[in-house]
């Protein structure tokens, strides 16, 4: 059997798996990054972890077909290279030329690491036997892929698909890119938190009581958890919160069937984890209500991402796949 390996480089961990055919992950590791340490240093411990895990499985590196790796950051394709991503601190790092180098003869593969989980909730995931396909991942940031005819969308720059950079709210919330409503501003985790927090001091500063006051000193601070436990437990201030965070989030949503007419939209990251509680079926007769397709034949299809955080391994791994 042939295999492939998959490397998700994070500016925490470097994650990998050497994955079969299928998509389905054989051995798995990981390392800690140390951007600090430079490029150099990062390269070699990710060709070091990719000779352990083929080790570990006993499969010799000469069966291995190739080795691809999921980067934040802009990706230029034509130089192997990611252009820039301050977290790594990478300026134009050729990361394909450094890893054939301690891995000679290897083909190698570089993509976005939001692209690459889009890729493979449409190889191995929830958009499997799609050609038409858009993932959206609601974590720390809200990233997003887009698969057009069976390829990754990249642009004319390989910047494209930026889809928490859409405009949500004229004159909004500050996004971290500096424009002002951005979907991201709101639907991600940490739009969720600042939802939470300002819901909270309303709260304190009208001396209402609220669930949430005893979540947050669960957890020990405010996390995108906060809203929706309270909210499961009747308080009617987090549902406040997360009534706002879903109707954000399928206005979002819209927006996307609108512009890219997916035969799926997976919706993945860590608040997906609420599942039903997220995708209500309130929030999904919205979304089938208001997007200009509603009385089209063929409809987009909302699911949960399937493969967690194995999307950014798999879909590393699956980049030199045709669909």
């Amino acid at each position: 059997m042939s295999y492939t390996i998959g490397v998700d480089l994070g500016g925490t961990n470097i994650a990998a798996g050497l994955v079969d055919t299928e998509g389905h992950i054989v051995r798995k590791g990981s390392v800690p990054t140390r951007p600090e340490r430079g490029g150099d240093a990062i390269m070699e411990d990710m060709a070091a972890l990719c000779r352990r895990l083929c080790n570990e499985a006993g499969v010799a590196l000469a069966d291995v077909a190739s080795v691809g790796v999921a980067s934040p950051g802009t990706i230029l394709y034509d130089e192997g290279a990611v252009e820039r991503s301050d977290n790594l601190g990478f300026y134009r790092f050729p990361i394909v030329a450094k890893l054939r180098a301690l891995l000679p003869g290897m083909t190698v593969y570089l993509e976005n690491d939001a692209n690459a989980a889009a890729w493979a909730e449409a190889v191995a995931g929830a958009a499997k036997g799609t050609r038409h396909s858009v993932m959206i991942t609601l974590g720390t940031g809200l990233g997003g892929g887009v698969i057009l005819d069976g390829r990754i969308y990249t642009g004319h720059n390989g910047a494209a698909a930026e889809l928490g950079h859409v405009l949500l709210k004229r004159g909004g919330r500050l996004c971290p890119c500096g424009r002002r409503g951005c979907f991201e501003a709101y639907c991600s985790a940490t739009g969720l938190i600042r939802s939470t927090e300002a819901m909270l001091e309303e709260c304190r500063r009208l001396h209402y009581g609220t669930l949430m006051t005893e979540e947050v000193e669960r957890y020990g601070r405010v996390n995108a958890r906060v809203a929706f436990n309270a909210m499961k437990r009747g308080d009617a201030f987090a549902k406040r919160v997360v009534d706002t965070y879903r109707e954000d989030l399928a206005d979002g949503i819209i927006d996307l069937i609108n512009i890219f007419q997916p035969e799926v939209l997976s919706v993945g990251g860590g608040i997906c984890n609420e599942r039903e509680h997220l995708l209500t079926p309130e929030i999904l007769q919205k979304i089938d209500r208001e997007q200009f397709t509603r009385d089209a034949e063929k409809k987009t299809v909302i699911r949960i991402a399937e493969l967690g955080n194995d999307a950014g391994i798999i879909g590393a791994a699956m980049l030199g796949k045709t669909l």
